[in-house]
């Protein structure tokens, strides 16, 4: 799984000062799943495509074979159909991105507060053991500090995904990955490698040679 970190570090060598939170965000990850746990993920514009990004990352194959373990009951199916299942269903994480729900998120924003569109989800979906990845590239947008405050409140560990200096999420999140850039775009750009090495790094610890039963 290292070896992922590594290989990142080593095609950006600019994010060699923020490997260690890195690595402490794939270890709230790893705890989070292997307890039975859940992601959420919520952030705006570009970082509202990338929770949706992660989330698929996640849910699905990424760089290795998932197939599932010949032990579910697929009760009402003919015996083509069970093996059609065994042969194309994938292991997944499960997670969940929060800027996925048009129809609630319109809903919230005409009938309520828009700063807590997010901090509605955590309240209705989070319980204690799930994670949030909390994406801003100030570290400041008002929605996604107000979904990490109500993580905490609700018992859920919270990783940010931001740019240098990380805004407020730097001192609210239990781990915070803050990229070595400022301007949107380019804070963005670092943003996908890294999360795309998380998503490899918990690919191999959940469904590769390295994973436990």
């Amino acid at each position: 799984m290292l070896d992922e970190l590594e290989l990142l570090i080593k095609r950006y060598p600019a994010l060699a000062p923020v490997r260690g939170d890195i690595l402490a965000a794939y270890r709230l990850l790893e705890g989070c799943f292997a307890a039975g746990g859940k992601l959420l993920l919520c952030g705006n514009g570009g970082s509202a495509a990338d929770s949706e990004h992660i989330a698929g990352e996640l849910l699905k194959a990424f760089k290795l074979e998932r197939k599932i373990p010949r032990t579910l009951d697929f009760a009402g199916a003919d015996e083509q159909e069970t093996a059609f299942f065994y042969e194309n269903l994938q292991g997944g994480l499960p997670a969940i991105s929060l800027a996925g729900h048009p129809a609630y998120a319109t809903a919230w924003c005409n009938d309520a507060d828009s700063e807590l569109v997010f901090a509605q989800q955590v309240y209705a979906l989070a319980q204690p053991g799930d994670c949030l990845l909390a994406l801003s590239t100030s570290g400041n947008s008002k929605n996604v500090v107000h979904a990490v405050l109500t993580a905490r409140a609700k018992g859920v560990s919270t990783i940010g995904l931001t740019g240098e200096g990380g805004g407020r999420l730097a001192a609210l999140c239990d781990a915070c990955i803050c990229v070595p850039a400022h301007e949107t775009f380019q804070v963005q750009e670092y943003h996908l490698p890294v999360y795309h090495t998380l998503c490899a790094m918990l690919e191999q610890r959940f469904f590769g040679k390295e994973a436990l039963p």
